[in-house]
């Protein structure tokens, strides 16, 4: 069975008047087994490949070898299906009109996917919507799947009513998690990312059609090892206080304070899906009514719920005191964090702004960017910066924007902007 544990790390001291607690909470998972056979329920995968008349005779190639590769990932009794996606989606296995959806994999399906992988072809435009509605549709056709995931891949952008996307999304949110990957430089990052993030997902740049079967595998390999289907972060707060955001800061950003659903008038759940051997990091936010010097209360009590059983259990505290050597501390785990955040948004909106052609605010924040990066020992991040700005002074973040940037390299930046990297020891 699963174990989780929970580790606090913050600075529980507070100036007289101060109210806002801040805390970054480690939770740890051992023992998690394999998807669909350690818990309760099945597992089921889908793989979405785009079939649309954009994808080339080698990027249509390589997605064939890399669908067919995951295929080879999916653990024997897993419920699976392909579909195949253009401006419809086409169940392409199994090849059912009614019933089930969905077919456990073995030697045999597992060869007939394989085969119907194989007849893909590339025509029509692209309507992402419909794929998600369809892979809802067909989790939903068995029952006993209840840890649901998808892998998406595309490599245009989407040719669609404005809002019919956003609305799929919507529909899916909540229902199963989706892995998302885009082919080369024709799709747009902030489309893909909206599903990603949406779903607690990845999302991620395949800028050679070499390098797709190596990313299907890993993905597919990454789900099978969850074998704990869903979880919860709970945040219970005292009367009169407010949480103010709670975001998972490691292994990537990704703001979970909207997410909330009451579990009643003091506790809120925020998703975090599937777990498997991992250690995840997350920083809560609580501003408490300000209290006396001396006094001291429970700010926050952070749990890791698996259906209504609590896994792990973490106490954020605040005490108020009139040492200024111990109020004004930062915690360094909550300033790292609190810095990678901030890398992220910087990147984002360095890069939105390039394309719509303000050099200088682009320079300021990819600047700022790489001040953080540096800051943080976020490596991969300065690597990457590193081909789309020349750098001057990494501490003090004087760059200058390149005049040739491949497109490959400003999208690979944007989709890796909200990795983060822990603190080095």
């Amino acid at each position: 069975m699963a174990e989780f544990t929970a580790a606090v790390y913050q600075n529980e001291f507070l100036p007289d008047g101060g109210t806002d607690v801040n805390a970054i909470v480690t939770v740890s998972c051992t023992g998690a087994g394999t998807a669909g056979q350690t818990g309760a329920g099945s597992a089921g995968e889908i793989i979405i490949v785009d079939t649309s008349g954009s994808m080339g005779p080698q990027t249509m190639a390589a997605a064939k070898q890399a669908a067919q590769a995951a295929l080879a990932e999916i653990v024997d009794g897993t419920y699976f299906a392909v579909i195949a996606g253009s401006d419809r989606a086409m169940l392409a296995y199994p090849q059912v009109s009614s019933g089930p959806g969905m077919v456990p994999m073995d030697a045999s399906s597992r060869e007939a996917a394989s085969r119907a992988i194989a007849n893909f072809h590339g025509s029509g435009g692209t309507a992402i919507s419909t794929w998600l509605d369809l892979a809802g549709t067909l989790f939903a056709s068995v029952a006993e799947v209840t840890q649901r995931h998808a892998i998406l891949l595309t490599d245009g952008e989407n040719r669609e009513q404005p809002g019919s996307l956003d609305a799929a999304i919507k529909r899916a949110t909540g229902y199963f998690q989706c892995d998302c990957r885009g082919a080369g430089t024709d799709w747009q990052v902030d489309e893909v990312r909206r599903i990603s993030q949406a779903l607690l997902g990845t999302v991620d740049i395949i800028p050679t059609p070499d390098q797709m079967q190596a990313q299907f595998e890993e993905i597919m390999r990454a789900s099978m090892s969850r074998g704990v289907a869903d979880a919860q972060l709970r945040i219970w707060a005292p009367q009169g206080s407010q949480v103010l955001f709670v975001r998972q800061v490691s292994p990537s950003v990704e703001d979970l304070t909207a997410r909330r659903t009451e579990v009643n008038a003091l506790t809120g759940a925020y998703p975090t899906g599937a777990w498997s051997d991992e250690s995840r990091d997350y920083h809560v936010a609580v501003r408490v009514a300000a209290k006396a010097i001396g006094q001291e209360q429970l700010a926050a009590r952070v749990q890791l719920a698996v259906g209504d059983q609590v896994m792990a259990q973490g106490l954020v505290k605040a005490t108020w005191s009139g040492d200024s050597g111990l109020t004004a501390r930062i915690d360094q785990q909550v300033a790292h964090y609190t810095g990678q955040t901030e890398l992220a948004a910087m990147i984002q909106e360095g890069l939105q702004a390039k394309a719509s052609g303000d050099e200088a605010t682009a320079t300021t924040k990819l600047g700022r960017a790489v001040q953080l990066a540096a800051e943080t020992g976020n490596d991969e991040a300065t690597s990457k910066l590193r081909k789309v700005v020349d750098i001057d002074d990494e501490k003090e973040g004087t760059v200058r924007l390149k005049r040739a940037v491949d497109k490959a390299d400003e999208m690979a930046l944007d989709t890796a902007s909200t990795k983060t990297t822990r603190i080095k020891k």
